[in-house]
């Protein structure tokens, strides 16, 4: 039976049911069903970016089958650095040419291929979408997480670029803890900014409860990246359909374990994007959502 190492920067639960279906279903679709014909050995750093070589070299001693590099760029690095041999199948959220991952999307070229789900290219419209919903912000919050590098310092870029062209002043605040998630909140309080950008990210989805929690809490309207923080009471999220995306993930790792090669699997991009809006918790902030949101909206949480 073959076996399929799955690496995640975070927890199990932030690598989320919704997920996980996704990644199985497509496995499914491409022949492949989980303790049957197929076995997978789960690893997790558990918010300790610094764990993942040693994971990474650690499904590369047991000679997996296939890497599926999960939860975005800190997992890809660190697959692609413990091999150059094991196909390495990867969902993330920024450009992978860019950072070196493959050669193009079209022909990647290497051990490596995957889906490429667009999260920091739709910064400037999920900050549109901010200001749609509050006409009268001013002053947007900016939560990243300096440790997921590449993803912080490509939201930061668009975000203020994006900001300047709709006449919005941007605050950045970067947390890498549960502990630094409730400071940034109370400075968000003190200093009285107007509503919230929280970028992409595990680290992020691990902590979705406590940001929904604090940001009802203390009144402040903020857009999510996921639809996992829409169904878990947040205002608002608009991305990529990720479960679509760890679909296709499971689909290239079936079809590696039939012998195609990562090389000749071109990378691929997302087209199903999904606008969730909590009717409720608008309620909650005292908002009322305009209608040509509603209308655009995919689904609207009653």
């Amino acid at each position: 039976m073959p076996v399929v190492g799955l690496l995640h920067p975070t927890s199990p639960d932030a690598f989320a049911d919704n997920r996980l279906r996704g990644f199985r279903q497509g496995l499914k679709d491409a022949g492949f069903v989980e303790g049957e014909n197929v076995a997978i050995e789960y690893r997790y750093a558990d918010n300790q970016p610094d764990r993942l070589p040693d994971l990474a070299a650690d499904l590369v001693r047991r000679r997996v089958a296939v890497i599926a590099a999960t939860g975005g760029p800190p997992s890809v690095f660190a697959a692609k650095a413990a091999t150059t041999t094991i196909p390495i199948v990867f969902v993330i959220g920024d450009d992978p040419v860019r950072h070196g991952l493959v050669a193009s999307l079209a022909r990647p070229g290497g051990n490596l291929t995957g889906v490429n789900v667009l999260l920091v290219e739709l910064v400037a419209k999920r900050l549109e979408l901010l200001r749609e919903l509050v006409p009268g912000a001013a002053r947007v919050a900016v939560l990243v997480d300096p440790a997921n590098t590449t993803v912080a310092e490509s939201t930061l870029k668009d975000v203020e670029a994006a900001a300047r062209a709709i006449g919005l002043q941007i605050q950045a605040l970067k947390v890498t803890t549960s502990r630094e998630i409730d400071a940034a909140f109370a400075t968000l309080v003190r200093e009285r900014v107007d509503t919230l950008f929280v970028s992409s990210g595990s680290f992020f989805n691990d902590r979705r409860v406590q940001l929904v929690l604090l940001a009802t809490r203390h009144g402040i309207p903020t857009i999510y990246p996921y639809r996992e923080f829409a169904d878990a009471g947040g205002l608002m999220s608009y991305g990529a359909n990720l479960r679509d995306a760890y679909r296709q993930m499971g689909v290239y790792v079936g079809r590696i374990l039939k012998g195609a090669k990562p090389a000749d699997l071109p990378v691929v991009q997302s087209t199903k994007f999904e606008l969730v809006i909590n009717a409720q918790a608008a309620k909650v902030l005292g908002l009322t959502v305009p209608d040509k949101l509603l209308s655009l909206a995919d689904e609207v949480i009653e």
